[in-house]
C-alpha cells in the first residue's frame, strides 16, 4: 500500500452532524437502501453526518445516490465489488470497513475481499473483471486509454460503462471527505476487518486509531441508526 491509510489523526475535522438532526424525508430516502448492511451498527452516520453540514445540496445527493442504488442496472453484488476496490484505491478504511458486511450480504466471499484488496481478479467472472480493471483505470489514468476500453468493453454495455462511472464517482466522493475530513469509523464496526487486517480473523479494534468515539463523545454506547431493528 503506497498510500497511508485513512484516517491517520486522532480526531476527526469536522463535527459530524447527528442522526437525529436528519429531515424525516432523509431517513425516507435511506430506507429505501437495498440490504441491511449500511443500517443498524453498519449506518455511516459519521460520513453522512459531515455531509450533512452542506444541508442545501444533502437531501438531492442522497435522493441521486439511494436511486443510483436502486435502479442501476450492475447488481449489487458489482457495484460492491466497485465501492470496495475504491476504498482500496483511495485508502479509505471507512469506505472498506463500512462495505465489507454489505459485500458479503450481497456474496463476497473472504477469498474476493484479499482479491480485491491485492488488484488480482482472476477468480471473478469476465464482466466483474472488466468493471473492476476500468475502475483502477478511471482512478489510476483518470480516463479509460483505448487498450482497456478495447480490452473491457466486450464484456460489458453502453449502459454499463456510464453507470459504472457515475458509480466511481460517487465513491470518489465519498472517499475523499472521508479522507480529507478524517472521518472516524463507527465504533459499531470496530470488528470488521480494516484494509491492512486478516479477513477472517476476529478483532478487537476499539483501542485501534481508525476505530475512534465521534467528537465529544467518551466511550459510551452508540445509538443504533436508521433501519435499525433495536
Amino acid at each position: 500500500m503506497n498510500r497511508p491509510l485513512q484516517p491517520t489523526e486522532p480526531s476527526p475535522r469536522i463535527d459530524p452532524r447527528q442522526a437525529e438532526e436528519m429531515r424525516p424525508e432523509w431517513l425516507d430516502t435511506l430506507a429505501r437502501l437495498p440490504g441491511a448492511g449500511l443500517r443498524g451498527a453498519g449506518f455511516p452516520h459519521n460520513c453522512l453526518g459531515t455531509l450533512m453540514i452542506s444541508e442545501e445540496t444533502f437531501g438531492p445527493f442522497l435522493e441521486y445516490w439511494v436511486t443510483c442504488k436502486e435502479r442501476m442496472s450492475l447488481s449489487a453484488r458489482e457495484q460492491e465489488l466497485v465501492i470496495l476496490r475504491m476504498g482500496v484505491l483511495y485508502a479509505s478504511n471507512y469506505v472498506w470497513m463500512h462495505h465489507v458486511p454489505v459485500g458479503r450480504e450481497f456474496g463476497v466471499t473472504d477469498d474476493e475481499l484479499e482479491a480485491l484488496r491485492a488488484g488480482y481478479y482472476e477468480g471473478f467472472s469476465d464482466r466483474e473483471r472488466a468493471l473492476l480493471a476500468l475502475a483502477d483505470e478511471l482512478v489510476e489514468a483518470r480516463t479509460i486509454r483505448r487498450e482497456i476500453w478495447d480490452a473491457c468493453s466486450p464484456s460489458l454495455g453502453e449502459i454499463e460503462i456510464v453507470e459504472l462511472v457515475n458509480l466511481v464517482a460517487q465513491y470518489v466522493l465519498f472517499a475523499l471527505i472521508n479522507n480529507a475530513a478524517q472521518v472516524s469509523v463507527e465504533e459499531g464496526l470496530a470488528g470488521t476487518p480494516a484494509i491492512d487486517d486478516p479477513i477472517t480473523a476476529p478483532l478487537a479494534r476499539e483501542t485501534q486509531a481508525h476505530v475512534r468515539p465521534p467528537s465529544g463523545a467518551s466511550r459510551k454506547e452508540a445509538k443504533p441508526g436508521p433501519g435499525s431493528d433495536r
